[in-house]
């Protein structure tokens, strides 16, 4: 079994793919989650295929029940938690006036009410790990809109700023507890969720999934001592 383990969840294509990739190459056992049954089945046979001790679990965040059914499968398979990503996420835009209640409900509940539950259900797990080596880690998957207000975009930014601030928050509750948190707050990446925008931003000036990995990278080698709150992935001109 691996020495060390973590959850990444919306990790079936993308930047959560990209992160567990990242985080599989450095030894990692993992417990992957995704809403579609069909795709996650084959990125985890894709890792088990290159050596990598993978558990996939599918699921709707937006689904309390989901949500401890990740962790409980994680904990039967590896007993330990030493990353935690929240990845999971829904960009549904409209016009102020065109808001529907469902769509509202659901990216706030995936956007952010996932977040938190994934901290409840998993605190007692990463503070055992920040115990034994002070580096447990959870990144949390804001967005540059949660940093700068978009219009159209309004709920999405605005669930993605509160994942900034609840960030900043499990940093102070955690300080004395051996676990760090992060909010990665990219700008548009070449994914399946950047398709409405390609007509104008071209996705060969998109950052790509793979960038987002390299900072998982760093962050697993910062010492103890050193907390980094977020990271912004700005393309080049862009402005806040």
């Amino acid at each position: 079994m691996a020495e060390r383990a973590a959850i990444v969840t919306g990790a079936s294509r993308g930047i959560g793919l990209a992160i567990a990739e990242a985080l599989a190459h450095e030894g990692y056992g993992m417990t992957i989650s995704a809403r579609k049954p069909d795709t996650l089945t084959q990125t985890a046979e894709r890792l088990r295929a290159d050596g990598h001790e993978v558990e996939g679990v599918a699921g709707n965040m937006a689904d309390e029940e989901a949500v401890r059914l990740v962790v409980e499968r994680h904990r039967e398979r590896f007993g330990r938690l030493d990353v935690l990503v929240n990845n999971a996420g829904v960009g549904i835009g409209a016009a102020v006036h065109e808001h529907q209640t469902k769509y509202v409900d659901l990216q706030i509940a995936v956007n952010l009410r996932a977040i938190i539950l994934f901290y409840r259900e998993c605190a007692e797990m990463l503070r055992a790990a920040g115990a034994e080596h002070r580096k447990a880690l959870v990144v949390n998957l804001s967005s540059i809109a949660g940093k700068s207000g978009q219009g159209w975009l309004s709920v999405y930014s605005a669930t993605k700023a509160a994942v900034i601030g609840y960030t900043q928050a499990m940093n102070k509750e955690f300080a004395t507890d051996g676990v760090k948190s992060v909010a990665f707050c990219p700008a548009f990446v070449d994914t399946d969720m950047t398709e409405f925008v390609k007509g104008t931003v071209p996705a060969e000036q998109m950052m790509r999934p793979e960038y987002i990995g390299e900072a998982v990278h760093f962050l697993l080698r910062l010492s103890p001592a050193c907390v980094v709150p977020e990271i912004v992935f700005q393309r080049p001109g862009e402005q806040l």
